[in-house]
């Protein structure tokens, strides 16, 4: 994981529905029975959600997911845009042109550019063009934006269209001057160039997406996200995973504020039904960063709490956990190696134990104490929603172990701090020991899969 000043960032080493948008007084199948060109003018619906910012605080998680509401237009560089826009509620929606990519040698063109716009006539022109978006914050006003010129539209699959296959297949070809393409389900956006959609065109698109929307309810259910209160409804809008350009040197894939990014070289997983079901751990790690809540998550943990939600998307498409994976050197499988460390000397969670190792005692908090283990946890700490300092390692590892016993109704001090050597200061004891609860009839600690 690195730190920048305006995001956190965390690194994978080694490694729409038809209502995405609307046309308005054509309907569906008319929109794609034919290719949408600046003559058409197509109107889009936008619909007030909250912002990603608001829901990052909501859910209590350390990422903002994304708040783009996909257009399906296509702006060359440095091209008049010219729109029309009509405010619902008095809100006025955001335009966004360009695509993610943190990692670009041209710092332009590392994220989407952001444009004001005003009620009526608005002419836009990007330097770099891109894929075009939309934002509205709010909570459920309806406002249209009518483009009048100066876009193209993007060749597009839209999960739950009448022959959507047959229809990408034809918008592919005939989108060749086009350098992005766009996946959509009704939770997720994927946006890659034409010559990586290309690779990998003969996949069953509605069974690729069909996983994408699997997956994110994989994470949406391990993280609680049931709606039984207004702060566990799921997260609006859409997660978007996005083909980069580059990522650095040993890094397979990455997640940072609104979005995942994958390189060329992870797309045989990303969009291959076969490889995202049976190889795609990548993108259930990095997806799984979206979700993770801050208040437990003390910086070494940031690549091992990320880890719930990848082995609740194994469970979901079952698939063999990488916690019963043997080691090629040792023959032991991550349970098996980490107990034989257990009482040795300067034993310490931090240093002693590999990146698998350090999962296993989340696994088997739920195996001692049930498969809701960590969606209740989500939905308390939501609730409580408390805050500590980014630099405060001590309170997050102190919020766990307390956070952990409250929902296991037993005293895990054993667990934490003498089986596993996890970092409780003296503080973390105490508040561990006010809670006056029974020590558990079976050690978690000798609990495996």
């Amino acid at each position: 994981m690195t730190s920048h000043p305006l995001s956190r960032r965390s690194l994978l080493a080694g490694t729409v529905a038809a209502g995405a948008f609307t046309v308005l007084g054509s309907g569906q199948d008319a929109a794609a029975a034919q290719p949408l060109t600046a003559t058409t003018n197509p109107q889009i619906t936008v619909v007030g959600e909250p912002s990603a910012e608001a829901e990052r605080l909501r859910l209590a998680q350390a990422l903002r997911g994304s708040e783009f509401q996909p257009t399906g237009r296509y702006a060359s560089p440095g091209a008049a845009v010219t729109l029309r826009v009509e405010a619902g509620g008095g809100l006025i929606p955001t335009l966004w042109i360009g695509q993610w990519d943190y990692y670009n040698d041209d710092d332009t063109l590392q994220q989407p550019r952001k444009y004001t716009l005003t009620t009526g006539d608005n002419t836009v022109s990007d330097p770099h063009g891109g894929p075009v978006y939309l934002s509205l914050a709010g909570d459920g006003e309806r406002s249209r934006v009518r483009f009048l010129s100066g876009t193209r539209e993007i060749p597009a699959f839209r999960l739950g269209e009448r022959d959507a296959e047959a229809r990408f297949q034809k918008r592919l070809d005939a989108g060749a001057g086009l350098p992005v393409v766009e996946l959509y389900s009704p939770h997720a956006i994927v946006t890659l160039t034409r010559e990586g959609a290309l690779l990998h065109r003969s996949q069953d698109h509605s069974a690729l997406l069909g996983l994408y929307e699997t997956i994110i309810d994989s994470h949406a259910r391990i993280s609680g996200l049931d709606g039984s209160k207004p702060q566990h409804a799921r997260k609006a809008g859409r997660y978007h995973f996005t083909e980069v350009s580059k990522v650095p040197s040993g890094v397979g894939a990455y997640a940072t504020h609104g979005y995942n990014g994958f390189p060329r070289a992870y797309l045989d997983r990303a969009l291959t039904v076969e490889g995202l079901r049976t190889r795609g751990w990548g993108l259930y790690h990095e997806l799984g960063h979206l979700h993770q809540q801050f208040a437990y998550k003390a910086e070494a943990l940031t690549e091992v709490t990320v880890n719930i939600y990848s082995l609740a998307a194994q469970r979901t498409l079952d698939q063999p956990s990488n916690l019963l994976t043997p080691d090629a050197a040792t023959g032991l499988n991550p349970f098996q190696s980490s107990r034989a460390k257990f009482g040795t000397a300067g034993l310490s969670y931090e240093k002693s134990f590999g990146a698998y190792e350090k999962l296993v005692p989340l696994r088997q908090l739920e195996l001692a104490f049930g498969d809701d283990f960590w969606p209740r946890l989500h939905r308390l700490v939501r609730e409580e929603n408390p805050r500590s300092d980014h630099t405060d390692s001590a309170k997050r590892y102190r919020a766990l172990a307390t956070y952990s016993s409250r929902i296991a109704r037993h005293d895990l001090t054993d667990f934490y701090v003498h089986t596993w050597a996890f970092p409780i200061d003296a503080t973390g004891k105490a508040e561990l020991a006010a809670l006056g609860l029974p020590r558990p009839a079976v050690d978690p600690g000798t609990l495996s899969d």
